[in-house]
């Protein structure tokens, strides 16, 4: 599955806002420096997704906010189904 995240770095903590159409609002609680938000940022879908973090991958957008992701691993409607549960 391809998704499309805007991620907001240096939050609280970790966790998925809200979706706006087709655009999933990540807030991370890592800074922009040295990849260490999109490390996090990684992590973090993995573990909402229930995938293993070689699972997940970004496509395009490494150095903006906005980011195009592909998560694997599991079947494509349980995929779907956790992406229904996003307010």
């Amino acid at each position: 599955m391809i998704i499309r995240v805007r991620v907001i770095t240096n939050a609280k903590h970790s966790e998925v806002m809200s979706r706006v159409g087709s655009i999933v609002r990540v807030r991370i609680a890592a800074v922009a420096v040295d990849g260490k938000a999109n490390a996090e940022l990684l992590e973090f879908l993995a573990e909402f997704f229930g995938v293993k973090k070689s699972g997940v991958s970004i496509l395009r957008g490494e150095k903006g906010k906005e980011k195009t992701v592909q998560i694997e691993g599991r079947p494509e409607h349980e995929l779907e189904d956790v992406m229904d549960s996003i307010p």
